[in-house]
């Protein structure tokens, strides 16, 4: 979550960033645009929550969902700065290790009778 944070908060300072989101912005207001981006990145924060609360089948398909929309997100509005490039490189790799142990969770399926014979999560 911190990761997308900063590296908005680092691209604020690259020149020419202000016409280019208004390029992309289209006919959206900004305003939209940006309320948009501010109710995407509360998903991971919701998803410590809710990894806490829910049941096992639907923290795993909400971990799922959740970090499969993240990366589209991370890549689809990125740019192709050194800095962006590389947070979005950590981004994408810890929603996939997300998304593997979120598949992974024991209780349901084949992996499950793994992780029990070996005494926890098979990674």
């Amino acid at each position: 979550m911190l990761n997308m944070a900063y590296a908005d908060i680092l691209s604020l300072y690259v020149p020419g960033i202000h016409e280019e989101l208004s390029a992309f912005a289209g006919d959206m207001p900004i305003t939209l645009l940006m309320l948009f981006g501010a109710i995407k990145i509360q998903f991971p924060l919701a998803m410590i929550f809710l990894s806490r609360v829910l049941k096992l089948r639907a923290n795993r398909w909400a971990n799922i969902i959740v970090g499969v929309t993240t990366i589209i997100f991370v890549v689809g509005g990125g740019s192709l700065t050194p800095h962006y490039l590389f947070i979005a490189t950590v981004e994408v790799l810890c929603m996939l290790a997300i998304i593997r142990l979120a598949w992974r969770l024991p209780g349901t399926g084949q992996s499950s009778a793994r992780a029990d014979a070996a005494g926890g999560l098979e990674i």
